[in-house]
């Protein structure tokens, strides 16, 4: 349920105005690392015990199978 949130509210939010953005490897750097923080925070907490675990980035892309915010900007701006 919450990546179906992240999908609709938070992506298209973080991703207004990406034509006209300068994509530098600093920004791109820093894209992923807020897009890394919201999935840790949805893949984070573990079950019923409600401990957090740290998830690491190569746990966090097999859990979220669609591609990264940086492939989206490129690909739509291919478009």
């Amino acid at each position: 349920m919450n990546v179906k949130i992240h999908k609709t509210v938070i992506l298209p939010v973080i991703l207004y105005g990406y034509e006209i953005w300068l994509l530098t490897p600093r920004e791109e750097r820093r894209l992923r690392v807020f897009e890394n923080r919201v999935l840790r925070r949805i893949f984070g907490h573990k079950g019923l015990t409600g401990e957090w675990i740290k998830q690491h980035n190569e746990k966090l892309n097999d859990l979220y199978f669609l591609p990264n915010i940086i492939q989206v900007i490129k690909s739509r701006r291919m478009r």
